[in-house]
Parts: structure tokens; C-alpha cells; sequence
């Protein structure tokens, strides 16, 4: 049985998600006046949270999927949320890290989990794009930390968490593409 439902905006949406937060930590991390990408966290943040939310409310997929996508959409929903209104009114963003980093752990352990029990299709693969999502925010504390204290400026931390920010994105973009394609097809 196929479900269609709106996982496919969910990845597709933390995808756009991803590839944002690897061009702030690229680029906006060194900006005088980083508000500029206030809206752009915003956007991604308000759809995660919202589709996981109501996934996580309303198990509109078998259980354990509910779970995964819903509730790690809801994490990173809050986060990127919370970064837009830190960046639109000038906050440090370093506390936001603190947060990251136990949404990381789940999602690591999602991961390790969906791999573990053979969850989707391509296992291996959401697996992959989980683990690599929350390592992602394990280390977005230190490379905030680093990047915010000016005490050390570690370019290659950062450059390290933008290339796992990129793969994770093109593994969830790779996902939601097969998504889409599965999910449209002619009415019966």
C-alpha cells in the first residue's frame, strides 16, 4: 500500500533547510549584520515545525515513521525558528546550540535505528541522511561557540559542518525527489 502524504514537503523542505544553514555557516556566520537570513530560517522553520507537529499529533503513517519524520521535523522546525527571531533581533546564537546538539543525538540515533530495523525502502540511505542531519547539530555548539567568542576562528570546523550539512541535504534531496516520483501517478 502506498501512503501519500506530505513527508515528501517535509524533505524536501529540510533539503532547503540544510543548504540554508550551510550557506549561513559558509558565509553568514561572518556577516556584520546577519539578519538578512532571518527569513529564510524562518520559512523552513515554520514548515518543519508545523507538518511534524501534526504528524507527530495526528500518525498519518504506519508508527515508526510518525515518529522519525514527525518528531525530528518538529526539533529542527523549533530550531530553525529559533534562529530566525535570535538573528532578526540580534541575539547570540550560541544557547541554540545547546538545543542542537540533544536534536543531533536523536537524530543520530533515528538514524542508527532506521538502519537497524530496515525502515523504508532504502534504509541505509535515510539512515545515512539521518546521522548526518544530527551530527550536524552536535556539533553546531562548538562551531557556534568558536565562531561567535572570536577566541578561535576553526575554518576548518566550519568547513567540516557545511560539507555535512551538504551531504545530508543531498541525501534527503536524492529521498524526496524518489518521493515525489512514487507519490504522483495517475489517478485509479
Amino acid at each position: 500500500m502506498n501512503f501519500i502524504d506530505y513527508v515528501t514537503l517535509m524533505l524536501l523542505n529540510m533539503t532547503a533547510a540544510l543548504v540554508v544553514l550551510a550557506a549561513f555557516v559558509w558565509k553568514g556566520l561572518d556577516e556584520e549584520d546577519p539578519k538578512r537570513w532571518a527569513p529564510a530560517f524562518a520559512i523552513s522553520g515554520l514548515v518543519a515545525a508545523v507538518c511534524g507537529f501534526t504528524m507527530t499529533f495526528t500518525w498519518p503513517l504506519p508508527h515508526p515513521y510518525n515518529i522519525a519524520f514527525g518528531e525530528m521535523s518538529v526539533l529542527l522546525g523549533v530550531l530553525l525558528l529559533g534562529a530566525s527571531w535570535s538573528l532578526a533581533r540580534g541575539w547570540d546564537l550560541r544557547p541554540l546550540g545547546i538545543y542542537a546538539f540533544f536534536a543531533g543525538a536523536a537524530a543520530v540515533l533515528v538514524g542508527i535505528r532506521f538502519i537497524n530495523l530496515s525502515l523504508t525502502q532504502s534504509p541505509i540511505l535515510a539512515g545515512v541522511g539521518f546521522i548526518l542531519t544530527g551530527a550536524g547539530g552536535l556539533c553546531a555548539g562548538l562551531t557556534l561557540w568558536h565562531t561567535q567568542t572570536k577566541q578561535v576562528h576553526n575554518k576548518e570546523l566550519r568547513n567540516g559542518g557545511v560539507l555535512v550539512m551538504l551531504a545530508a541535504a543531498a541525501v534527503w534531496a536524492w529521498i524526496a525527489a524518489l518521493a515525489y516520483w512514487s507519490h504522483l501517478h495517475p489517478p485509479k
